[in-house]
């Protein structure tokens, strides 16, 4: 299928340059995903002209937007927070013209359909949202309670908290085993990548606390849009696209193509696997990442009217292929050619995927949540990110300091969420973290 990225239309340097001369800098950038753009915009900011070198033809790294066929496909479905407060320092959100979702969930549970809704953006859902099945009314007053203990901490005191996981957390607080399988395991679980819950609590409640005090959005010309705002705040030859990186001696830096590059300051902002093959320290071990797959769908059949409510919808039995769904159009029409449906499925937990195979165990689920025009959707693409995040269990939480993670050597850094925690606010908040460093160094 014919695929046009949004993310070329910056104009990066020629990657066509069959010398070896030598090259300098004042700081050079691997990679140019979110963490990458963001230090280089710091960095300009404070009259730093930073060269990006990027491997893949497109800028964002995992946040990037495909068009297939008049759809746009986020590679993985991904909502933007817009309470980030990294992203609210830095990004223009009138700009991205955001497209929310509802505050809450469906939950789909045995033939049932269950809306949970958040009484304190919605008050008339109040009542609908007490009497909910979801959990007990003490669950109820104790996400009250979640939502005042998440409010009365900055975002780095809930980061200093002694960490736990997020289940056993959950549990000390007292919520019900109705409420965690029904929501927190199926929501949270589909928010950090893993259903068992083992991620820190205190990246529990910095989540919580974003998904009360803003909305999730995605903006209208897709999740790539973020990295393009960026990138357009740069002098066209600051990025170099398809340019992978062979090795790093100290501060000079060793392209593929035999170009050599040499910079007085060295970022290495990639993920956690490629940092440590070019750093020629040991591969992280596939724990060390949290994965997804993410499989497509168009239709221009009329969807049941309990799909097209802007709700994610919830899936807690995750045994099941089908997780999470979003009917992504019906938040940003402009994901979709008009009189076009796009649907988005996530599914957990495989290691391998046979598309075909997958695509087939998702109609006929998702024809017991519908109905069977279901079995008529077109398969539009299917994304299997096996590195989609970093894992981020309790004992990587606050063991050491982000200014030590940072600092890989004299002139010579590395950001990235992989560095703090797994978000789009983390590889933002390293990037930041960084530029300040190399100003005062």
């Amino acid at each position: 299928m014919p695929t046009n990225s949004p993310n070329q239309s910056v104009n990066p340097v020629s990657s066509s340059n069959p010398s070896s001369a030598s090259t300098d800098y004042p700081v050079l950038i691997v990679g140019a995903g979110v963490a990458g753009l963001t230090c280089a915009v710091y960095l300009k900011q404070a009259g730093i002209q930073a060269l990006l070198v990027e491997a893949t033809d497109g800028i964002g790294g995992r946040v990037r937007t495909d068009r297939v066929d008049g759809f746009q496909l986020d590679r993985g479905f991904q909502i933007f927070l817009t309470a980030y407060p990294e992203a609210q320092r830095l990004l223009n959100y009138s700009d991205l013209n955001l497209q929310t979702f509802r505050s809450g969930a469906l939950i789909h549970d045995q033939d049932e359909w269950i809306k949970l809704l958040n009484p304190f953006k919605e008050p008339l859902s109040t009542f609908q949202t007490l009497a909910s099945s979801v959990g007990t009314v003490s669950d109820k007053l104790l996400i009250v309670e979640l939502i005042r203990r998440t409010q009365s901490l900055s975002v780095g005191e809930l980061f200093q908290q002694t960490p736990t996981t997020t289940l056993a957390f959950l549990r000390s607080m007292g919520f019900s085993n109705q409420i965690i399988e029904r929501f927190f395991r199926p929501f949270f679980g589909g928010v950090f990548l893993e259903d068992a819950l083992t991620t820190s609590s205190n990246f529990f409640e910095f989540c919580f606390r974003m998904f009360f005090t803003g909305d999730a959005a995605v903006p209208a010309k897709g999740i790539g849009a973020i990295a393009r705002q960026l990138a357009n705040r740069l002098a066209p030859d600051q990025i170099r696209l398809n340019s992978p990186v062979l090795r790093i001696d100290g501060n000079s830096v060793q392209l593929t193509n035999g170009d050599t590059l040499n910079a007085e300051t060295v970022v290495l902002a990639v993920d956690a696997a490629q940092a440590a093959s070019l750093l020629g320290r040991p591969a992280p071990t596939e724990q060390a990442f949290n994965h997804t797959t993410c499989t497509y769908f168009a239709t221009d059949s009329e969807l049941p009217a309990v799909a097209k409510q802007k709700l994610l919808l919830l899936n807690p039995q995750r045994s099941s292929t089908v997780h999470n769904v979003a009917i992504i159009s019906d938040v940003a029409p402009d994901y979709a050619p008009a009189g076009q449906t796009l649907v988005s499925v996530s599914t957990q937990g495989l290691a391998t995927i046979n598309a075909t195979a997958l695509t087939e165990r998702i109609r006929q689920e998702l024809t017991g949540w519908f109905d069977n025009t279901v079995t008529n959707w077109r398969h539009l693409r299917t994304y299997h990110i096996p590195q989609a995040l970093p894992a981020y269990p309790p004992d990587r939480a606050g063991t050491e300091s982000i200014h030590e993670l940072l600092r890989l050597a004299d002139n010579v850094y590395q950001c990235g969420d992989h560095t703090a925690y797994p978000s789009l606010n983390g590889a933002m908040q390293t990037g930041r973290l960084v530029a300040e460093m190399i100003r005062k160094q």
